[in-house]
């Protein structure tokens, strides 16, 4: 499955669009986790292990609107956009989302 942040694909010609398709992902982030990122912020430097959850994130909630792009019958989605936010009452959570237009393409 081909996946863009293009409106179009060069060289291909679209056939039929099955309309918008989403995927989505909460991931929580455990304590440890926090810990040495709190310590990051404080000394300076990337925080390794929340890039790699946010990284697992994005995956998983761009393989949910694959998939939900392959069961109309799309071989692409074309115009993705990816939101992050996080949730809970503590802002603990990150929300991942991944939207696009599920097409059939030549």
């Amino acid at each position: 499955m081909l996946v863009t942040t293009t409106p179009i694909i060069e060289g291909k010609r679209i056939i039929h669009y099955y309309g918008i398709v989403s995927g989505e992902t909460i991931i929580g982030a455990n304590v440890f986790r926090d810990l040495f990122a709190s310590i990051r912020d404080i000394v300076g430097g990337r925080a390794g292990s929340y890039e790699e959850v946010l990284r697992q994130a994005k995956d998983t909630a761009i393989k949910e609107m694959e998939d939900h792009a392959a069961r109309l019958g799309a071989n692409a989605v074309i115009g993705v956009d990816l939101d992050y936010e996080t949730v809970g009452s503590s802002g603990s959570m990150l929300m991942v989302t991944a939207t696009g237009t599920a097409v059939k393409m030549e």
